[in-house]
């Protein structure tokens, strides 16, 4: 219970992340440098835990001798779904934005935990569990904002749209990938707190190149007359948590449970933001089709936890 309740907590970090990164990249103008900012903060932080808990500041490598490369591709997939996000909005919407790698997650969460794949604890696919997916993946759209009637859109889709949406798909898939990654490389290293060091360490290295490949200028943090918040400094600190999260939820509970349970409390931080108006967001009227979805959303969790 303590475990389903702590992969809520770490899913509701999601949208406060995002809003702390969003205003971060408002002051350093350049998305890619927000990402490279918000990842070199997580990992000094988690630097910091690991010193706190093992008594050195570097996660111990060696215990992964022997074990297959992919134990360190953490990181980069994470990459992938941030990078992904930036690219996709443009071109497909915010719903679809969310509602592709939210399927993309599902489906591969199930596969990984149906054939024990990545080193994840095996689980046998029910139809309650197919039931409960299919459940959260409505109440998922319910919570988007889906269902609302959308007047025509009289522009035309940008060229290739289904290349865009396989890359929603994909990223979906790299995130649900990314906790069975780390889930193993935390048990190998006997730690979830090291595992998310070198995940994070790992995609701050991959962004430092592709800002070197991209030329992204740096122009510092930008003093207008707007001021800058400290809490868009939190994005790194928040996003060390989630990492945190999957390494130690994901051999505990599957990859496909750890991916619900975030889900759920994604959707529900991301209602409460714009009900509330948090961290500089419009505040949004909840519609009851949007509640219901949650409400939806918490009885697919239970049919894949509990029946």
């Amino acid at each position: 219970m303590l475990a389903a309740l702590f992969g809520v907590f770490a899913g509701s970090l999601l949208p406060i992340q995002t809003s702390a990164n969003n205003r971060l990249r408002r002051s350093v103008g350049a998305p890619l440098m927000a990402s490279f900012l918000s990842f070199l903060i997580g990992t000094g932080a988690l630097l910091v835990a690991t010193w706190i808990t093992s008594g050195h500041p570097f996660p111990a490598l060696a215990q992964t001798a022997g074990q297959p490369w992919w134990v360190f591709t953490g990181g980069a997939l994470g990459v992938i779904v941030l990078t992904g996000n930036i690219l996709l909005f443009p071109r497909v919407g915010s719903v679809q934005t969310v509602i592709l790698p939210i399927t993309g997650q599902i489906i591969t969460g199930l596969l990984i935990d149906t054939l024990g794949l990545l080193g994840a604890p095996q689980i046998p696919l029910s139809w309650l569990r197919l039931l409960g997916a299919v459940l959260v993946l409505i109440g998922a759209l319910a919570a988007v904002g889906a269902f609302r009637r959308h007047t025509p859109a009289t522009a035309d889709k940008p060229p290739g749209v289904w290349l865009w949406r396989m890359l929603g798909l994909l990223m979906g898939a790299a995130a649900a990938t990314q906790i069975s990654v780390n889930g193993r490389l935390g048990t190998v290293l006997g730690s979830a707190v090291e595992a998310a060091l070198v995940s994070f360490s790992v995609g701050a290295l991959t962004l430092f190149l592709l800002l070197v490949l991209t030329r992204t200028p740096w122009r510092g943090v930008s003093l207008s007359d707007e001021p800058n918040p400290w809490w868009m400094w939190m994005g790194g600190f928040l996003g060390a948590t989630v990492v945190y999260g999957t390494a130690f939820l994901g051999p505990i509970v599957g990859t496909g449970m750890t991916v619900v349970l975030m889900l759920l409390g994604m959707m529900t931080a991301s209602l409460l933001i714009d009900t509330l108006g948090l961290l500089g967001a419009n505040r949004r009227r909840v519609s009851w089709v949007q509640m219901m979805g949650l409400v939806v959303i918490i009885a697919g969790v239970a049919m894949i936890r509990v029946l």
